[in-house]
């Protein structure tokens, strides 16, 4: 085993499992790129390391039913922050299931970002990219992914309407009165549907009090299809929801 090979194999030895690293990990400890390039393949090809897509690999893990494919936030993880900076988050079908949505897990991973890109595949997933006009921060992703959820509700899968809607509502109820205010602010950048449909569900709580801000948002004469929210909601009517 060459020195280079050494160097590589110690480094990864030191990985946790199912972390995805790229050529760059190996610097400054191999200053030799084409080195490290041909040590990595040749890694993938004796199955000490698995391939994840071109110039990416993961150290894989076992379980019962075989090698288990990375975590999400790995795949991902180059396209959610750079330098340190937030640019990206993952939302859409990647967290209908953890947010109670579908029990569906899905191998499509949306992330939100501001600069959006084409779609490219990555091992078992393909990902895709969400426009986000809101400045993207640690502390409004979660707000952020339910935004998503209500934007994309008829795109949830394996779910009812009304299912959706009332996990929507419990969700919304379990936020803190604080994060109200900015759950409502970053609304005003989503369509006018995702507005009224989360007024609608802010309302069972809330009534009037806080919605005051996305009602003004709305086109009086607009009316929102969603079909079922009147058997969860209680003023679907005042929303112009049908």
């Amino acid at each position: 085993m060459s020195q280079v090979t050494k160097n590589i194999s110690d480094r990864i030895d030191r990985f946790p499992k199912g972390f995805v690293f790229t050529y760059d990990d190996f610097t400054p400890e191999v200053d030799n790129k084409e080195a490290t390039i041909k040590a990595l393949n040749r890694m993938a090809k004796s199955g000490k390391i698995s391939k994840l897509s071109k110039g990416r690999f993961y150290k894989p893990e076992l379980g019962k039913l075989g090698e288990l494919p990375p975590p999400v936030q790995q795949v991902v993880k180059d396209l959610l922050e750079s330098d340190g900076k937030i640019i990206g988050y993952i939302t859409g079908y990647s967290i209908f299931n953890q947010l109670g949505l579908t029990t569906q897990i899905s191998n499509k991973i949306q992330i939100g970002r501001k600069e959006t890109r084409p779609s490219i595949k990555r091992g078992f997933y393909s990902i895709s990219f969400i426009k986000q006009k809101n400045t993207i921060t640690k502390e409004n992703i979660y707000l952020l992914q339910l935004l998503d959820s209500i934007r994309l509700i008829k795109k949830i899968p394996d779910s009812t309407s009304e299912s959706i809607i009332s996990r929507l509502l419990f969700l919304l109820s379990e936020l803190h009165i604080k994060e109200i205010e900015p759950i409502i602010k970053l609304s005003l950048k989503y369509p006018p549907s995702t507005r009224a449909l989360l007024g609608a569900l802010l309302s069972e709580k809330y009534h009037f009090h806080v919605t005051g801000k996305l009602k003004r948002s709305l086109n009086p004469i607009t009316t929102y299809r969603q079909d079922d929210a009147n058997k969860v909601l209680e003023f679907t009517e005042y929303w112009n929801i049908i």
